[in-house]
C-alpha cells in the first residue's frame, strides 16, 4: 500500500471494559433500595411480585432464544432488569399470572420478535404496563398504602379529585398509595446518584424531564413538587427514559427526549382524563427517537453528507 496516501475511517475507536453485563448488574444494584424501599412499605408480596416478574422474563428469554437457534443472552441480566423494572410499574396485589403475562409480552412481544436486545423500537417494560393497564384496567388501578394491602388512591387521583395529599415528607418517602418501586423518591435518587457515578447514564434525560414537569406544572398552576414526587415520573426518568436501546445517544437527542418526555406528561396529567402519563409519554419519545437521534447526529469529520 502507498504509505503516502491518509485514510480517514470513523470509529469505533474507543474501548472500553463496560459490558451489557456490567451495566446490567448496575441497573440492578442501583434498583436495589427502590425493592428495599417496597417490601418495608407494601409487604413481602412485593418479592413475589419482583421474583415472578423476574423468572417469567428469563425464561421466556431462554425458550424463545433456544426455539429460535439465537444465541443465548440471558447471562447478560437485561431480561432480569425488565422483570424487575416491570414489577416496579405494578401494583402490589396484582394477581401472580397477570405480572407472569406482563413478562411474557416485555420479552417476547417487545424484545425478542424485533431481534433482542439492542433492536427492540420500545421500551419492554414501560410497553408490557401499557398493555396490561388496556388488558386488566381494575387490577392495574387496585394501590395500596400499608402492607395490610389496604386499597388506597395514588396522590395523582386524589390530586385530580380533590382530595387532600400526604404530605411532602410522606411523597418523598413512599408512604402512600402507588406501584412498587414508584412511590419512595429518596430510593429512587439513590439508584440514579449511583448511575450517574457509574456513569452508566448521563444527566441530562433525567434533569431535563423532570425539570420539565417541574416548569410546566408550575406555569399552568399546579404543585410541581407534588408531580415530581408521585406517580412514575422519577422511577421513568433514571431507569427507563435513559434505556440505551430505546432513547437517543447524542447529548442534544438525550435533551430533547427529555423535554418531549415532560411535556407529553404534564399534558396528560393536567387535562387527560388518566392521571398518569410517564408510561405514554416515554412510549411515545421512543417511537421519535431514530428520528431525534438522526437530527442531532454530528457529521464525522471528513465524512460526506448523505440524504
Amino acid at each position: 500500500m502507498d504509505q503516502s496516501v491518509l485514510l480517514v475511517s470513523h470509529g469505533p475507536h474507543v474501548r472500553s471494559k463496560n459490558t451489557t453485563q456490567r451495566i446490567m448488574l448496575d441497573v440492578l444494584i442501583a434498583l436495589v433500595p427502590a425493592l428495599i424501599a417496597s417490601v418495608l412499605i407494601f409487604g413481602w408480596r412485593s418479592l413475589a411480585v419482583t421474583a415472578v416478574c423476574v423468572l417469567t422474563c428469563v425464561v421466556c428469554e431462554w425458550l424463545f432464544e433456544r426455539l429460535c437457534k439465537r444465541e443465548n443472552t440471558v447471562a447478560d441480566l437485561s431480561a432480569a432488569v425488565t422483570g424487575v423494572l416491570l414489577a416496579f410499574n405494578l401494583p402490589v396485589g396484582i394477581p401472580l399470572w397477570q405480572a407472569a403475562f406482563g413478562s411474557l409480552v416485555a420479552i417476547v412481544v417487545v424484545k425478542q420478535l424485533f431481534g433482542g436486545i439492542g433492536k427492540n423500537f420500545a421500551n419492554p417494560a414501560i410497553t408490557a404496563r401499557i398493555v396490561m393497564l388496556l388488558s386488566f384496567a381494575g387490577s392495574m388501578s387496585s394501590f395500596s398504602a400499608k402492607s395490610d394491602a389496604v386499597s388506597s388512591a395514588t396522590p395523582l387521583a386524589s390530586m385530580a379529585a380533590g382530595e387532600p395529599l400526604p404530605s411532602l415528607l410522606d411523597l418523598f418517602l413512599g408512604r402512600h398509595g402507588g406501584s412498587l418501586g414508584e412511590t419512595c423518591a429518596l430510593a429512587i435518587l439513590l439508584g440514579g446518584v449511583y448511575l450517574l457515578c457509574r456513569r452508566v447514564i448521563t444527566w441530562h434525560t433525567p434533569v431535563v424531564f423532570i425539570g420539565t414537569v417541574f416548569v410546566f406544572t408550575w406555569l399552568l398552576g399546579e404543585d410541581p413538587l407534588v408531580h415530581i414526587l408521585t406517580g412514575g415520573l422519577m422511577l421513568g426518568a433514571f431507569f427507563m427514559a435513559t434505556d440505551y436501546s430505546t432513547t437517543p445517544s447524542t447529548k442534544w437527542g438525550k435533551v430533547i427526549f427529555g423535554v418531549g418526555c415532560g411535556l407529553i406528561t404534564v399534558l396528560i396529567r393536567v387535562f387527560g382524563n388518566y392521571p398518569e402519563g410517564v408510561s405514554f409519554a416515554i412510549l411515545f419519545m421512543n417511537i421519535l427517537t431514530p428520528y431525534i437521534s438522526k437530527w442531532t447526529r454530528r457529521k464525522p469529520f471528513g465524512g460526506v453528507k448523505h440524504e
